[in-house]
């Protein structure tokens, strides 16, 4: 659809060459003579952007209409035009929210790059705010248990203000996930998010990653490299496994972030950033201190909001919201439907300590995914994928011995399938990957009952 523009003036020939002049380049043009009307073509019409005369007879001239455009239609982009303007005027009227000022004669050529440019600034700013809004459904904290909800809040307060957070928590849990909350939830969302795997920094280049170097800092420096410090100015530097730096990059992390501050290797300069800092970590930094490898004044410096997200075991309720939210996800990237877990296959994965957190339940998931051809995922299907028994509190794992849980899990198994497959025997072995003759065998060893009988082939 083409733009909006209207055009208040109360010269006729300035409404007139305005108005044949725009709609030639292909904008939709309305007219209005007075300020008043003005504001009933905004309310009817919805232009988004408004060219208005400064110098215009009745009870509203242009500057008043233009605090009453800003008033009842902020989201109405204003230039203002005049034959008498001054310097004085174009700073009101900007003070009060006007986009531009242009003078008569009009240059028809300049009122249409106006036009444009404001355009494409407001197409940018849709598809910033579109390309956020789905990193902040992409990035959704998944959970609805207390401890969940907590750390939600907690999020939702730290998010608007600057101040800098320390996530701790086990592998798994979604430490970085709660960072990227905190950065797409703040004033800096559309600004970067630089994260910075600590631990996978040789202690040598710690210096040249954070904070870059210059054109022939050292051997191999053929060109000047911005570091990670400068990428993220104006956002957010997430620091995880900070607690695997040495004590000798610690030191060099805690000044810079003490001064916001710092100068690239072989460079001179001193550059100021403005950088918020959240960082993570796996383990226990008050014992880190005492054993002396993590210094107790940067531990200080960013421990200002401490968040700790919770282990999955501590939070079983929440496991079937992810296992649809991860559910969604595969259908969705896979093009199959959504798979349904029985209450059976959901009760086993709520009662699994997951060790791995939510990074183990996810991968998992999709294995299960890719291993159950059918639309119903029912407790076998569970087992099949490789759960571990051993966190598993069910009597079905109440026995003597391996050779006993591989004969209960095997004829569970079989029985389903054989179902699956309405007691189709050379379908089922087809659909398991088995010798019809072994199918048989293991049938009768296992004493199954197939509808039909266990020749049944149709």
């Amino acid at each position: 659809m083409s733009a909006k523009i209207l055009v208040v003036d109360d010269e006729r020939a300035i409404r007139e060459i305005l108005s044949v002049s725009l709609e030639d380049e292909g904008f939709e043009v309305r007219t209005a003579e007075n300020g008043s009307d003005g504001l009933r073509q905004i309310s009817e019409f919805r232009p988004q952007i408004v060219l208005l005369d400064i110098w215009m007879p009745g009870d509203l001239d242009g500057i008043d209409t233009l605090k009453l455009i800003k008033s009842e239609f902020p989201g109405v982009h204003v230039i203002m035009m005049s034959g008498h303007g001054t310097i004085e005027t174009a700073v009101t009227a900007t003070k009060l929210g006007a986009w531009d000022f242009v003078e008569k004669p009009l240059s028809i050529d300049r009122v249409v790059i106006l036009l444009n440019n404001i355009l494409s600034l407001e197409e940018e700013k849709a598809d910033k705010m579109s390309l956020l809004n789905k990193l902040r459904t992409h990035l959704a904290m998944v959970g609805e248990s207390e401890e969940m909800r907590h750390l939600k809040q907690l999020i939702a307060r730290v998010a608007p203000t600057n101040s800098w957070g320390l996530i701790t928590g086990e592998n798994g849990v979604g430490k970085e996930l709660v960072a990227q909350n905190i950065h797409y939830l703040s004033p800096r969302a559309s600004k970067p998010f630089v994260d910075v795997n600590c631990a996978a920094i040789p202690d040598e280049l710690v210096e040249a990653e954070l904070f870059g170097y210059e054109k022939g800092a050292f051997t191999g420096a053929t060109k000047m490299k911005v570091g990670r410090f400068d990428q993220a100015n104006g956002g957010t530097l997430f620091l995880d496994e900070i607690a695997d730096m040495s004590m000798d990059a610690q030191a060099k992390i805690l000044r810079v972030l003490q001064e916001q501050s710092f100068q690239r290797v072989g460079g001179t300069e001193t550059i100021k950033v403005d950088v918020r800092v959240l960082a993570a970590t796996n383990k226990d930094l008050k014992a880190e201190i005492e054993a002396g490898r993590f210094r107790e004044d940067l531990f200080y410096r960013l421990n200002v909001i401490p968040l700790k997200v919770p282990r999955l075991a501590d939070r079983p309720s929440d496991i079937p919201s992810l296992v649809n939210h991860f559910g969604d996800h595969f259908a969705k990237e896979s093009g199959q439907v959504r798979k349904v877990f029985t209450d059976e296959a959901m009760d086993l994965l709520a009662k699994y300590k997951w060790p791995g957190n939510v990074r183990e339940l996810k991968n998992f998931l999709e294995r299960v995914y890719i291993l159950t051809p059918t639309d119903s995922i029912e407790a076998a299907d569970i087992r099949f994928a490789g759960l571990s028994a051993k966190e598993d509190n069910s009597e079905e794992y109440h026995v003597e011995n391996f050779r006993e849980a591989r004969a209960r899990f095997e004829r569970a198994y079989l029985e389903k399938k054989i179902s699956e497959n309405n007691g189709n025997i050379t379908k089922t072995a087809e659909n398991i990957g088995l010798e019809r003759s072994y199918l048989h065998r293991k049938i009768k060893s296992y004493g199954i009952e197939v509808s039909g009988g266990s020749s049944n082939e149709s």
